[in-house]
């Protein structure tokens, strides 16, 4: 009985992980570099998704602080306003809000100072 190498599916398995490759730079057209490089793009895809979480959130809280405290207030101060003001809003919107609309932005600031007096009387 002849020996089984694998033959349509081994190549069928190696095509599939050569056509991910594609667009690598250097050997990359060669099975082995192909799938290491590969499996080190696909880790860092998983993580960076996570990362981009992360990123996103620490750059909307710099520019909320950033506007916040053209008006006087500190961030922290500012959120803590709102809560006690009652509006739930998430940090995307108001940084969308900071960055857009300055006039509504500026309302929500005196909203949080005005919340943040009426807390500590």
């Amino acid at each position: 009985m002849p020996r089984a190498k694998g033959g349509f599916k081994t190549r069928r398995r190696h095509k599939r992980q050569l056509k991910l490759a594609s667009g690598f730079v250097g050997g990359r057209k060669l099975y082995r570099q192909a799938r290491s490089t590969l499996e080190k793009g696909l880790t860092y895809a998983y993580r960076d998704r996570k990362a981009k979480k992360r990123d996103f959130r620490a750059l909307w809280i710099a520019r909320i602080n950033a506007l916040t405290r053209e008006h006087g207030l500190s961030y922290s101060r500012f959120i803590s306003g709102l809560k006690k003001a009652g509006v739930e809003l998430d940090r995307k919107q108001l940084a969308l809000l900071a960055k857009e609309r300055d006039g509504l932005f500026m309302e929500l600031v005196r909203t949080a100072k005005n919340a943040l007096s009426q807390a500590a009387a």
